[in-house]
């Protein structure tokens, strides 16, 4: 049953990767691209093509970085125009910018560990998630009281090419568990899909990010949630990723993009509600035919349970400093958590998969004009 399992697991990660490729290079063929404009005046902005590592628009990376940059004018005052395109996880956002259908990409740091592996020109150049955001949840009245009940279990993932796949297998072998063999990994998605597969026995335990929950507890569910080891502390999450060529050509553009994306990070920490808000205002589909007043209170609840893993843990947002940086130490973690679940068969040099050059000039900002300015937005 196991082997049978593999070998579907692996065609379903192929699958997707394979449907994902192809309808992102459809997508730049369409006019995807991502050249900047000509010199032609001060109203001519660069156009940057982002990918978002999720099918489905969620209060998240894409309400706290562009819905913010973009309403809030970061974007406009950098002379930016950013478009987006969503990708089916992580795995399938490095493909799009490996492809060229997207200039860059926030992505779980081992889907471009992994890309790095196989030759793919793709590097790091900067921090979002700093806080490790992942967790195993159960049902209140489940028997699995530790990672060891694990064993012979079916753990619902967001999809086989997320990085809830690669944190499921890794956090079987921190147990000590054989990750091929012991577990049996299902996509179930998220939301109420994902309860449902939980709530109807179809798996035994979910493996998803604190925003993920967050949304599915606001509707009153509740969880029990199992301990992440320290094995999990230091390793960073989604990270943005370029290909070596745009970040030659564009560095630029890059720069300004973090410095906007940073800038907006900071305004949702500090006032999550009119991150919300704007949230609405770029992606409509979010309030899912309902009004705001309905949703904004769940909502901005979600928005923070994720904003918590991209800001420090201690401090307040005028002590925020250092946006995007990401140390030696963390990154010899994040590469040993990556090669323990299995995504990559050897390390990876730190100097082939970061570039922090940009940083300096993307942390270039007044951070109490930002602050201020989100304080005013009621």
């Amino acid at each position: 049953m196991k082997q049978s399992a593999r070998r579907g697991a692996g065609a379903a990660r192929l699958g997707v990767a394979a449907a994902a490729l192809a309808a992102l290079l459809a997508l730049s063929a369409c006019g995807g691209g991502s050249e900047p404009s000509a010199d032609g005046g001060p109203d001519v902005r660069a156009t940057l093509a982002l990918a978002i590592p999720s099918a489905v628009m969620a209060p998240k990376e894409e309400v706290a970085t562009y819905a913010v940059g973009d309403t809030e004018g970061y974007f406009s005052q950098e002379k930016l125009k950013v478009d987006v395109i969503n990708t089916d996880g992580s795995v399938a956002a490095v493909q799009a910018v490996a492809s060229g259908s997207a200039d860059i990409a926030p992505a779980d740091a081992g889907a471009i560990l992994a890309a790095r592996e196989k030759g793919v020109p793709v590097k790091a150049v900067g921090g979002l998630v700093r806080n490790w955001p992942w967790r195993m949840a159960v049902l209140p009245d489940s028997g699995i009281t530790s990672p060891t009940d694990l064993k012979g279990k079916r753990i619902g993932v967001i999809s086989l090419a997320s990085g809830s796949a690669i944190f499921a297998r890794a956090y079987a072998g921190d147990a000590g568990l054989d990750a091929a063999e012991d577990i049996d990994l299902l996509p179930v998605g998220v939301g109420a899909q994902a309860l449902s597969a939980l709530e109807a026995g179809k798996v035994d335990v979910l493996a998803l990010f604190t925003q993920a929950y967050t949304t599915i507890e606001n509707t009153g569910t509740e969880f029990r949630y199992l301990d992440n080891s320290d094995a999990f502390e230091g390793i960073r999450s989604l990270t943005f990723a370029v290909t070596e060529k745009t970040l030659r050509e564009k560095k630029d553009v890059l720069t300004r993009y973090l410095r906007a994306s940073y800038k907006a990070l900071l305004f949702s920490a500090v006032n999550p509600g009119a991150a919300m808000r704007d949230g609405y205002r770029a992606f409509p589909q979010l309030l899912a035919g309902r009004k705001a007043a309905d949703r904004v209170a769940d909502d901005t609840k979600t928005l923070e349970a994720w904003i918590k893993t991209a800001v420090p843990v201690t401090g307040g947002p005028e002590d925020f400093r250092d946006w995007g940086a990401i140390g030696d130490e963390e990154w010899r973690r994040t590469v040993a958590y990556t090669r323990t679940s299995g995504q990559i068969t050897q390390d990876v040099p730190v100097p082939e998969l970061w570039d922090g050059g940009l940083l300096q000039d993307a942390n270039d900002f007044d951070p109490a004009a930002v602050i201020e300015k989100a304080k005013a937005a009621g």
